[in-house]
């Protein structure tokens, strides 16, 4: 548990549902990173044309009807089948649950700009007259909108709101979901990310313009962080939440545990739009150890941010090194080689690939590295083969994103 925090107060993950490109659960997801399988495929959107990203292709008829899904938007609609799946994942008797009692706390990069593009191609239509324009405009648009729809579709009447942290928002939700426990706001967390971001051309373009989209001959090898040959960020969309309840009530009612948040920390760089800072996100990784009550020498596995990209890989890499040394101790993996980066989605989602290593022992590699850097050399990088561990009790998971914030959560085995 976190240092100094009351038994009372001690937090844990009893539930986790995710949709991601290569799985729809956490069995599937886990499964294809132990089997090296990507799931970055070709794809195609207007203005840019053709291009890599990663897909999802969770069942969107399980929890929502046909006009659920024309009036609401992708990331609600990934949101809640998250949340119904975690749900289920967690054995909690729904039925019985105060919904009043019931938080919810949704990570995003952005929202809005799929609605807002798409609205004004079609109205392009109508020679741009605005009635024409959707009258749904504005509940789809709204900050709020991923957390609000699922507060809809699941009758939850507890808080329900976003957190925008850029790429640091799927770490930040299940932060805030975690603190929101402790403070005796709510009893039930549902926390994590979403992302709809691959529908948008503008993230596409914007990341072309600044040389920064990943590009290759076989969409499968297109992310590839830490290779000396990487070019960019791959594009994806995906989904991740977690049920999330103090300690005590989860043995109370026999719940299965999937580990504690045993430590976070959240900082800024305060020095580039986009450019990363090692100090600070070392500063970061060890506030969050501290919290935790441990030593960097006690981390069994560091799910990195790496997103492929030259400077961002280098800048983690630097970071890690000033935290942990050129010991062999600590295991370094990617999950961005496998999906490509799920922006709001990506902290929320890598971690939970990880969680099942409590159990199985074994850490997922980083795929598609034919030629190390030198530079992201990390004495302890699993690269291409999974790498059976003598013990798993705790896991790191580190999530970046621009503007300079900086997100660390701390898993441990309960």
């Amino acid at each position: 548990m976190i240092a100094g925090v009351d038994e009372r107060s001690r937090i844990v993950i009893t539930g986790i549902g995710l949709a991601s490109p290569n799985g729809n659960n956490l069995a599937e997801f886990r499964e294809s990173l132990l089997a090296g399988r990507s799931g970055v495929r070709p794809y195609e959107i207007r203005y840019v044309g053709k291009t890599v990203a990663g897909v999802c292709g969770f069942d969107e008829l399980r929890y929502q009807k046909r006009k659920d899904l024309r009036r609401g938007t992708r990331a609600g609609s990934v949101g809640i089948y998250c949340a119904n799946e975690a749900l289920l994942d967690s054995g909690i008797d729904w039925a019985n649950v105060d919904k009043s009692a019931v938080g919810i706390y949704i990570g995003v990069t952005e929202h809005g700009n799929v609605e807002t593009e798409n609205e004004i191609y079609e109205l392009k239509g109508f020679d741009y007259d605005t009635q024409f324009w959707s009258h749904h405009h504005n509940p789809r648009t709204v900050a709020n909108n991923p957390a609000g729809e699922i507060s809809l579709g699941l009758g939850i009447t507890g808080p329900h709101y976003t957190i925008g942290a850029a790429c640091a928002a799927g770490n930040a939700g299940i932060i805030q979901g975690a603190q929101m426990l402790r403070l005796g706001e709510c009893d039930v967390a549902l926390a994590g990310g979403v992302s709809e971001s691959i529908h948008t051309f503008g993230i596409f373009a914007s990341f072309k313009s600044q040389g920064a989209l990943a590009s290759h001959a076989d969409a499968q090898r297109a992310s590839r962080p830490f290779d000396v040959d990487r070019n960019g960020i791959v594009v994806a969309e995906g989904g991740c939440i977690y049920v999330l309840e103090r300690y005590a009530d989860a043995k109370r009612r026999g719940a299965r545990i999937h580990g504690e948040i045993a430590g976070y920390a959240m900082n800024s760089d305060a020095s580039d739009f986009v450019l990363p800072n090692a100090e600070r996100q070392a500063q970061c990784v060890a506030k969050a150890l501290e919290r935790a009550g441990l030593n960097a020498d006690q981390v069994d596995i560091v799910s990195t941010h790496a997103t492929g990209t030259a400077s961002g890989d280098e800048q983690e890499c630097a970071a890690l090194r000033r935290v942990f040394g050129d010991s062999p101790r600590t295991s370094f993996n990617n999950a961005k080689s496998f999906i490509g980066h799920t922006m709001g989605a990506a902290g929320a989602l890598e971690l939970a690939g990880n969680l099942p290593a409590f159990s199985d022992k074994v850490c997922h590699a980083t795929i598609n590295v034919d030629q190390l850097d030198p530079e992201c050399a990390l004495a302890g990088l699993v690269i291409n083969e999974p790498r059976e561990q003598k013990q798993v009790d705790v896991i790191l998971n580190n999530s970046f994103g621009m503007l300079g914030i900086n997100s660390v959560v701390i898993v441990k085995r309960i």
